[in-house]
């Protein structure tokens, strides 16, 4: 059971538990939880629900950002990409985010080296996998985003 102040995943979203309201609704006891990304915002959530979950420790963090050379980009029919991005957003895999990432980085930068115009799709899932990604590698790393973003790439560059 999580305590006040305690950071946890609600789905994707890296959420405070601002209190818990006992006997909320039907004798269930419930979080009151803030996302951190947008802390008007108000989530109540029964304890017992199977979508929350603990943040990564510093040594998953450790682990995740050695394992990303090693994570492939996705390899799919065009028609079946935006799919997959779903897909793999829903999963609760942080390799996928990384999949997500990878692929989006990729075919990006190849269009613009190609002189055309980035895709608005993988643009879109590109920013989506990265806000995921970095706002719960930040909260444990106590970085902003922009210093979780760089950290991770410059740790990555001396893997490579």
């Amino acid at each position: 059971m999580y305590k006040t102040g305690d950071y946890v995943v609600y789905k994707r979203d890296v959420c405070i538990v601002k209190e818990i309201k006992e006997k909320y609704y039907n004798d269930i006891d419930y979080y009151v939880l803030n996302p951190i990304s947008d802390l008007s915002l108000i989530i109540n959530v029964p304890i017992n629900s199977n979508l929350l979950r603990d943040l990564l420790t510093l040594e998953d963090v450790n682990r995740l950002i050695k394992n990303i050379p090693n994570v492939e980009t996705i390899d799919i029919d065009e028609r079946m990409l935006e799919s997959s991005y779903k897909n793999l957003l829903k999963t609760e895999k942080h390799e996928d985010l990384i999949r997500i990432i990878k692929t989006t980085y990729l075919r990006n930068k190849n269009r613009l080296d190609s002189n055309k115009k980035i895709s608005e799709k993988d643009d879109t899932y590109f920013k989506l996998a990265e806000k995921f990604l970095y706002t719960e590698l930040g909260v444990i790393l106590n970085k902003s985003f922009e210093e979780t973003k760089n950290y991770v790439i410059s740790e990555v560059e001396k893997l490579v």
